[in-house]
């Protein structure tokens, strides 16, 4: 369960920076679903959370506009894998409603679920980022919004289900590698097209 909600936590920050850490800190301030431990309760201050929830809409709108969102995600590079690395952390060593005795297989070992974190994060911000300029071409900009909401509610989604129902992380996951993969799929299908009918309609 410990690694479920770590690796949900730290593949939603892949995706959006800012929505997991609002979310553990949210939930830690005003329920008691989840319990940070006394090294990462700052994510629970109030003016952490103020400012988290200003980067969070930030990134949204920038995130929605072609050419901004390329360029938001060579920004995200640095900030994405770390916040990976935050939340997996802070997410495997909290008491929530599926974790009771947190901490017992990264005790002692406190730098490998930072670690984790940050290389499961920076893969998925590495894909994210390699497959939107690629809608974008596409489609003429047209996919940006679309996709960024897409994101967004799939990070979100990895959130909630890494703290409320870790083993619903897995079938997320799986639901997103096949999107991409679907997206890819679809746009190699396009390309081809057009290489065949161009030289049609160029004679």
């Amino acid at each position: 369960m410990e690694i479920l909600t770590g690796t949900g936590l730290s593949a939603a920050a892949g995706l959006n920076a800012f929505i997991p850490m609002l979310i553990l800190g949210l939930l830690d301030r005003y329920t008691d679903l989840v319990q940070l431990p006394a090294e990462w309760d700052w994510l629970a201050n109030g003016w952490v959370l103020l400012i988290i929830g200003v980067l969070l809409v930030l990134e949204i709108a920038a995130d929605k506009i072609p050419v901004v969102d390329s360029f938001n995600d060579w920004i995200q590079t640095v900030i994405r894998p770390a916040a990976g690395g935050i939340v997996f952390s802070s997410g495997i060593s909290s008491e929530t409603v599926r974790v009771s005795d947190p901490d017992t297989f990264f005790g002692g070992t406190a730098w490998v679920p930072v670690a984790l974190g940050i290389g499961i994060a920076f893969v998925v911000h590495v894909v994210k980022m390699m497959t939107r300029p690629v809608l974008n071409a596409a489609t003429v900009g047209a996919a940006a919004p679309v996709a960024s909401t897409v994101e967004d509610t799939a990070s979100l989604s990895l959130s909630l289900a890494a703290v409320l129902v870790p083993l619903l992380v897995v079938v997320l996951l799986a639901v997103v590698a096949i999107g991409l993969w679907l997206l890819f799929r679809r746009y190699r299908r396009q390309r081809r097209l057009r290489r065949s009918t161009g030289p049609a309609l160029r004679s």
